[in-house]
């Protein structure tokens, strides 16, 4: 995917003895935990430069606005995402709904580990898209067609394999297990609990082998 952003403007050189690029590298890492967990709307810059130690100059230095900013950050984390997905959704020594099922339990896994503080960052950002710049809905809008487009390759998997209906819609259907998974993600976080994703994977796919 590719995020046009606008260049960033010179600003006050970092005073930090550390790499360019790994005080940009450090930057977005914070910001995408604390975007993860907060969202954009109510976030402020000096939040996310207060845990890595960077002056407001430096910041500027590197993204020319906040906007700019999170559209680096989103685009950080679409790619890592995309490599969880391919890591459990492309694994051939499962079969393809147990593939979805591996991911699945990595996601519970990772929500655990983060005490449900932080769900999905697209998935957040998608909830609060009336309060973003207008920039970000393309965006939003081209990931999650790209997340679909992996899980319905891996659901036409599934028909090869027999696992699925022959006339089964992948597309439609992997369009709405993440219309469904964004809100078991964020339910599971108000309820401070892996049960909500259990209950909506569990139904997803009672759905699909009936």
């Amino acid at each position: 995917m590719i995020i046009q952003t606008t260049q960033p403007r010179r600003g006050r050189p970092p005073k930090i003895a550390r790499e360019n690029q790994d005080t940009k590298a450090e930057l977005i890492r914070s910001g995408l935990a604390h975007l993860t967990e907060f969202g954009f709307a109510s976030s402020g810059i000096d939040q996310i430069l207060k845990k890595v130690g960077v002056p407001k100059g430096s910041f500027y230095h590197y993204f020319a606005s906040k906007e700019a900013f999170g559209q680096v950050v989103m685009q950080s984390y679409h790619h890592y995402f995309l490599a969880k997905l391919d890591k459990y959704l492309l694994d051939d020594s499962y079969s393809a709904l147990r593939r979805i099922n591996n991911f699945v339990e990595d996601a519970k896994a990772g929500m655990k580990r983060h005490q449900y503080k932080r769900g999905c960052l697209v998935g957040n950002l998608g909830q609060e898209v009336d309060l973003l710049p207008e920039s970000f809905r393309p965006l939003l809008i081209e990931v999650f067609a790209t997340w679909q487009q992996r899980l319905a390759n891996c659901l036409s998997i599934a028909k090869e394999q027999g696992e699925l209906a022959a006339d089964a819609d992948c597309t439609v259907l992997a369009e709405y297990f993440w219309i469904g998974w964004e809100g078991a993600v964020s339910r599971a976080k108000l309820v401070q609990s892996s049960q909500p994703l259990d209950n909506y994977f569990n139904h997803f796919i009672s759905g699909l082998t009936k």
